[in-house]
């Protein structure tokens, strides 16, 4: 069985939709939550100035259950196709999985 793993997007708001289509094209076999998420942090560059009064900024985050594989392959495509947009991602090992 290949290796089970999530793949963590964040992005900024404005690319929510784009990247939504752009996943869903590219992994029809596999579904995915989105959330937003505040993100902190001690840097303000690329803040506005009301994000760094508010301390927070504002973001989308994405969950990307697949195996290992397919993830790599999707990132790779993710740095060329949506370079320069201010994409971050993490992928974490998947320990155990199921319905209930």
């Amino acid at each position: 069985m290949p290796e089970s793993t999530l793949l963590t997007l964040i992005c900024p708001p404005s690319l929510e939709e784009s990247l939504v289509d752009w996943l869903l094209e590219c992994l029809p076999d596999h579904g995915f939550s989105t959330f937003p998420v505040n993100g902190h942090s001690s840097r303000h560059q690329g803040l506005t100035l009301a994000e760094q009064v508010a301390g927070r900024k504002r973001q989308i985050r994405f969950d990307l259950h697949a195996p290992e594989a397919e993830l790599f392959r999707l990132v790779e495509r993710l740095t060329t196709e949506f370079a320069g947009t201010g994409l971050h991602y993490w992928m974490t090992p998947v320990l155990a999985q199921g319905r209930v």
